[in-house]
């Protein structure tokens, strides 16, 4: 009975939600009339000594570095956002473009020096969607014209499109953007402990963003205006699941109610379930008893699972465990680290 309480309660909070206003944030409509090497920047590539300019390498996911793996070719490099392709230049080849917020929010962060991160110059919104924080996030910007506070509506003007950042020149210029969740408040702590280097960003460092798909869910809002940002993370399929020595609600669940299966009494420990690029997808109570993070459940695969989780998950088949990368993300999600007060 509890269990279908907390239920009926999360299904009434999602069909209780307000409608998200979405917008593409440049002139680039090409995603919708199915022109995808219009929509996407291409990226240079040479396999095997074949040169190509793949558009597909512009998209989401394990998009890059190919790598021959018996009679297959695989794509082994995560692209954790999608690159836009400029739809207006000037007579030198700079990109016009004007960038603009998909929705209505405030700009939480500023990035204005473009040697401090590889996506150069950068701008993060923060939207209040289903009573959580969810991110936008618009890099290699040639300039910035918001300021740090500013409120903004669905197509606010945030700056102009260029090629700041690392791997990009005035050719292959764009916007890249990504749409996710800030996974620790804790961040800095976290990047401290594992040696990440200087963070100038501080909760705003790509490393401590994860998010979805923004093509699909541009894609599937168009045809479902009335699709929510927690529909749209939830039904991503679920690669493999972690259990955490943890009978408290972690953080980030709390921070995202929605993401969570279950009622919490009685658990002694967590389930997180991941996409294969490492994205939680559902936060589970446990009655499992675990001393360290494991690996409770994997989709089986003939390759290598180091391959199709970005270095996260090592082993074979139904075998898996978390590799040094893989506990780390674990403990960004689970606060499992030394916070300072």
């Amino acid at each position: 009975m509890i269990r279908l309480i907390t239920l009926i309660s999360s299904l009434i909070g999602v069909l209780g939600a307000a409608p998200i206003e979405l917008r593409l944030p440049t002139e680039n409509h090409h995603l919708f009339t199915g022109e995808l090497d219009r929509f996407y920047m291409y990226v240079d590539r040479n396999f095997e000594g074949q040169v190509s300019q793949p558009w597909e390498a512009g998209s989401f996911g394990f998009v890059r570095n190919a790598m021959r793996f018996g009679d297959q070719v695989l794509l082994t490099k995560f692209h954790e956002g999608i690159d836009i392709s400029p739809v207006k230049r000037d007579q030198a080849g700079n990109p016009l473009d004007l960038v603009t917020s998909i929705s209505s929010g405030r700009v939480a962060y500023v990035s204005p020096i473009a040697g401090r991160s590889n996506y150069g110059k950068y701008v993060v919104i923060e939207h209040t969607w289903e009573n959580s924080t969810i991110i936008s996030l618009y890099a290699h910007l040639a300039e910035i014209t918001c300021r740090l506070g500013d409120p903004v509506t669905t197509g606010s003007v945030l700056g102009r499109m260029g090629y700041t950042g690392a791997g990009i020149n005035r050719t292959r210029a764009h916007c890249h953007l990504e749409i996710g969740m800030i996974m620790s408040v804790h961040y800095d702590d976290w990047s401290k402990k594992y040696g990440r280097g200087v963070n100038y960003h501080g909760l705003y460092n790509g490393m401590n963003i994860t998010g979805g798909d923004p093509a699909r869910f541009f894609i599937e809002h168009k045809a479902n205006p009335q699709l929510q940002f927690s529909q749209f993370i939830t039904s991503t399929p679920t690669y493999f699941k972690v259990t955490i020595p943890s009978a408290t609600q972690p953080d980030f669940a709390s921070r995202h109610p929605w993401i969570v299966r279950g009622n919490p009494e009685g658990a002694v420990s967590w389930e997180i379930g991941f996409s294969a690029t490492g994205l939680p997808v559902s936060f589970s109570p446990s009655k499992r008893s675990v001393t360290e993070p494991v690996i409770t459940s994997i989709r089986p695969s003939t390759i290598p699972h180091r391959y199709l989780t970005r270095g996260l998950v090592t082993g074979e088949g139904n075998q898996a465990s978390l590799t040094a990368s893989g506990k780390q993300l674990v403990a960004l999600l689970s606060n499992d680290f030394p916070i300072s007060e």
